[in-house]
């Protein structure tokens, strides 16, 4: 590097691209800004008195910036300009006086430089961990951890935020014990933001309500559907006329039979794991809007019943499952990836599930997930 150089600012890695980082690449970035240091010295005295530095100590505090805290960012300033007076000194009989002032003023600035960057990262990191944080805890308000037993069933649920993190979803799941059995639903709210999450508290309030008093499935997605109607009765404007929710809602019967009741209005549909690894997609019979849109079109809601057999799994899910994509654009396919597994538990089944859409996409999904698993026990 000649004299007369500017100094080498890079461009600023974002903070996505450091999330990125494998454990190991992080821990060599972190001793990068040392190496910078420790070089620019080296190179100093290795070379001769028209060559120099200061690119190295300039771009020390720059790469720290990102990687460290404001106090390790500064720490690692000082040690840069350290550096470099430390070599205008030593090389003061053979250097312009000029040309040392401006090499020092120059890292100075730089220095200054990655002390604002640093600032600026550390405020855009802080602002979505505390909108995530009150997301998360608004998704549990709204999606408590349902018991683990419920009608001498064994029940899990999960939700997974997005990557994004800093939007709170509309995918909504609730399980009960009611006199007519064990009733859920599992759903997501056409839309994000808070008005999102409104409407499924909306459509959970309703369901628990209507899953304890009304004899039929099909009497509770009456209800369901009429809530929604009252709510965006309320609203005004766009989604006033455009909000649904898709749904899927089952009943396992309180006599005790081996029998599930599935009805599904518009939602992807959920599987059933046989205890040998077989698996069924439980599609509807006959296809039905998504509730909400009865001013579009309305008929009368039919459940459909399979067999559910002892030490056989169920699963629901929303559609940040299925429409999870991988760097080809493929999308992620439950039913392919679960068939022929076997699980001990519903938990076991929801995580192997998640963990799977996270490899399948690379990293967290771009959508939220909702899941819901049941699990018929053996000898019942």
């Amino acid at each position: 590097m000649l004299r007369g150089d500017g100094p080498s600012t890079g461009d600023g890695e974002r903070r996505a691209r450091r999330d990125r980082m494998s454990p190991l690449g992080r821990s060599l970035a972190c001793w990068l800004p040392a190496v910078l240091i420790v070089g620019g010295l080296a190179f100093d005295l290795a070379t001769p008195p028209s060559y120099t530095a200061a690119p190295f100590f300039s771009a020390a505090p720059l790469v720290a910036a990102p990687l460290f805290s404001l106090p390790a960012t500064a720490l690692t300033a000082l040690a840069a300009m350290a550096g470099e007076s430390l070599v205008v000194t030593y090389r003061s009989a053979a250097q312009n006086t000029h040309e040392s002032v401006t090499e020092i003023a120059t890292v100075f600035v730089v220095a200054l430089l990655a002390l604002a960057i640093n600032r600026v990262v550390r405020m855009s990191d802080a602002h979505p961990a505390s909108v995530r944080d009150v997301s998360e805890a608004a998704q549990r308000a709204v999606l408590p951890a349902p018991p683990e037993r419920l009608g001498g069933l064994a029940v899990a649920a999960r939700y997974v935020g997005a990557r994004a993190g800093a939007r709170i979803g509309g995918d909504f799941y609730a399980v009960q014990e009611t006199p007519h059995g064990v009733r859920l639903i599992v759903g997501d709210v056409r839309g994000k933001g808070l008005e999102a999450v409104e409407a499924a508290v909306v459509v959970i309030g309703a369901f628990r309500e209507a899953a304890e008093q009304e004899a039929t499935l099909e009497a509770v997605a009456g209800r369901l559907e009429r809530a929604l109607q009252r709510e965006g009765g309320r609203r005004a404007g766009l989604d006033q006329y455009e909000g649904f929710t898709t749904a899927v809602l089952a009943e396992v019967p309180a006599d005790g039979r081996p029998v599930l009741r599935v009805l599904n209005r518009g939602h992807p549909a959920p599987l059933l794991l046989g205890p040998d690894g077989g698996l069924c997609e439980l599609m509807p019979a006959v296809p039905a809007l998504p509730l909400g849109l009865s001013e579009v079109a309305s008929w009368p809601d039919r459940s459909d019943e399979s067999f559910f057999p002892a030490g056989s799994l169920l699963v629901f899910f929303t559609d940040g499952v299925t429409e999870a994509r991988d760097l080809r654009g493929r999308f992620y396919d439950p039913a392919d990836k679960l068939r022929g597994r076997r699980f001990p538990d519903p938990g076991s089944l929801l995580d192997a599930l998640i963990e799977d859409v996270a490899r399948h996409s690379g990293g967290a999904p771009a959508d939220d997930m909702a899941l819901l698993a049941l699990q018929r026990p053996m000898g019942e």
